[in-house]
């Protein structure tokens, strides 16, 4: 069973920095894209950005330019740097992978909107931004 472990989390002033990573592990096979999620009390969890096998990057427009999400293969781990920070990114941040059977259909140019659709999620990580 896929298991996904998120770290990194913390409290931070606006214009601040934090670093996410997510630990895959329990798989055999390849997990085509991975990406984070994140939820503010009361909100619909909202996208964030994804990143595909191959290196392909995808991101909300609200982090365009501020998030830089990349991944260590040989870790099985992805990673969310998150500069700039503001309070409006004051949420609980969810690494989220797709299973290899739905690579189609949740690991193109639209990845980011169907990140709440991933099959795999982790337990989650708390991003709060003072201001």
């Amino acid at each position: 069973r896929v298991q996904l472990e998120e770290s990194g989390g913390g409290t931070v002033q606006a214009g601040g920095s934090l670093r996410l990573s997510c630990a895959a592990s329990g798989y055999s096979f390849y997990l085509p894209c991975m990406g984070w999620f994140r939820q503010a009390p009361g909100k619909e969890r909202d996208g964030v950005a994804v990143i595909t096998n191959g290196g392909t990057t995808y991101y909300d427009d609200s982090v365009k330019g501020r998030f830089t999400i990349s991944q260590d293969n040989a870790k099985n781990t992805i990673y969310l740097q998150m500069d700039s920070l503001k309070a409006e990114d004051t949420a609980m941040y969810y690494c989220a992978a797709a299973p290899s059977s739905q690579s189609q259909q949740l690991c193109g140019s639209d990845a980011v909107s169907r990140l709440p659709q991933f099959g795999y999620w982790g337990q989650g990580t708390q991003v709060s931004v003072s201001s």
